[in-house]
């Protein structure tokens, strides 16, 4: 018999025992689907979960900071010749002009740029509303680079404009209702109506775009706090809020960026009578504590982050925020692929009784069949091309039906106001496929070697 004639035979056979057919589709399809959802609803929470991870942590930039030496402490050494040799040997982990523009140079680097901590300061508007922000020394024209948006405005560079970025947009309160609110808040910490305007005020949008702000500075090392005001600065740009982050969130972060010239006019204003240095928190002139490298791609971070770090520099990445989360998901996909392979184990237990008790009921035919020249070999090819039809009926069935899951479980996410959204990948459809087909065939075997070793006198007499 041909291969065309084999696959007709068991084709009919399936068609006409609709019953048994049915039971066995209906175990291979759970079984296919099990696997398939399994697997995309991990796949899918790794999604979900990288981008949220995103956002927080970029995974294509390095944080350099200085490395270790003996810190120099900027006097010359004997003799009085050659003190920057001298500094410079000890104290080789500084990060200093130099050292940013060979990053910048450096293969696969898109951008190399300081974002310096300064400290944390009240910014005042001209309406006298306050909020605590946190400094950063940038180069403002670089902000782009590193995937900030403007939301309005944009980066100009020139002294005495800053940009700010969402956060430090919302939740500014005047000092008189701020310090009111705070004490309600203390003396009634579970009062739902304070909390509530609490909140209201938090996520209060405030228009600061091309307006003149101060930072205040406050200086508690006296009896009588003292405070001193910067010199009026302009708002050159407002930055879009983060993806995925509400209002709330943040307004929790707030950040000024400015640039080093702003940083160095700021330096020299916010300085108290009884003290000699200012209160922002500057490295000397010529070095960074950080710098911020943006690579071209992530699987590049690690050798540039090697070249880095052979400039006697600390470089950090944030891979192993990634790493975890691969190692905690496939830990997942393994746990969902046992589930469905054990479904799948039970679906092939009852494919083997259904086509033993087939091979049994048709004795009859197995006989004539051999009796007219049909040999073990294409017998138990009939069968197992039987059992690997049951297969892939199973399995496209199952298909239809992690597809229905998947559609069920967006709607249940959905309604509960996630932003999550479950998807199957088109990998996992042949994976699932694979495995019903296997089991089917597997399944198969052991009735298939049943049939073609029955004898055809027997068969015909008994029947």
């Amino acid at each position: 018999m041909k291969i065309r004639d084999i696959s007709r035979m068991a084709w009919e056979q399936v068609k006409r025992r609709k019953v048994v057919t049915g039971l066995c589709m209906t175990g291979i399809s759970i079984g296919c689907a099990a696997i398939i959802v399994a697997l995309s609803v991990g796949q899918s929470a790794q999604v979900y979960v990288t981008e949220q991870v995103n956002q927080s942590f970029k995974m294509d930039e390095i944080m350099v900071s200085p490395g270790g030496g003996i810190p120099s402490n900027g006097k010359g050494g004997s003799g009085g010749g050659g003190s920057g040799e001298v500094n410079e040997n000890l104290d080789p982990g500084k990060l200093t002009d130099q050292k940013l523009k060979i990053i910048q140079g450096l293969n696969h680097v898109k951008a190399a740029s300081p974002f310096q901590e300064a400290g944390y300061l009240q910014l005042v508007t001209i309406d006298n509303k306050i909020a605590d922000v946190r400094i950063i020394v940038a180069d403002l024209q670089m902000l782009t680079e590193y995937d900030h948006k403007f939301k309005q405005g944009g980066a100009n560079g020139q002294p005495g404009t800053i940009v700010l970025n969402y956060g430090a947009t919302l939740g500014l309160i005047d000092l008189e209702t701020r310090q009111k609110l705070y004490e309600s808040m203390g003396n009634d910490p579970f009062n739902q109506d304070i909390q509530e305007q609490y909140r209201k005020l938090s996520v209060q949008p405030s228009e600061l775009y091309r307006k003149q702000i101060q930072i205040q500075a406050q200086d508690y090392s006296t009896t009588t706090p003292a405070t001193k005001l910067s010199s009026p600065l302009q708002v050159g740009g407002i930055l879009e809020g983060a993806k995925g982050i509400d209002d709330m969130q943040a307004s929790y972060d707030k950040i000024m960026y400015i640039s080093p010239e702003t940083a160095a006019q700021l330096s020299k204003e916010l300085v108290f009578d009884n003290s000699t240095t200012s209160v922002l928190n500057l490295p000397e002139e010529g070095s960074y504590n950080a710098v911020t490298v943006k690579v071209d791609d992530v699987a590049n971070i690690k050798s540039v982050e090697q070249m880095i770090q052979k400039l006697s520099l600390n470089a950090q990445d944030n891979l192993f925020q990634q790493e975890m989360l691969k190692e905690q998901f496939d830990m997942i996909k393994m746990a969902a692929l046992g589930i469905g392979v054990f479904i799948l184990i039970i679906a092939s237990i009852s494919i083997i009784v259904a086509m033993t008790m087939s091979t049994h009921q048709r004795r009859r035919q197995i006989g004539i069949m051999k009796v007219l020249g049909a040999n073990m070999g294409q017998i138990r090819n009939m069968f197992i091309t039987e059992a690997a039809l049951l297969g892939l009926l199973g399995g496209l069935l199952g298909v239809l039906f992690s597809y229905l899951i998947v559609m069920g479980l967006n709607k249940l996410v959905g309604s509960a106001g996630d932003g999550m959204n479950f998807f199957i990948p088109p990998m996992n459809l042949p994976i699932g496929m694979s495995f019903a087909i296997m089991t089917g065939v597997l399944s198969g075997i052991y009735p298939a070697i049943s049939a073609s070793r029955t004898d055809a006198l027997t068969a015909i007499k008994r029947d």
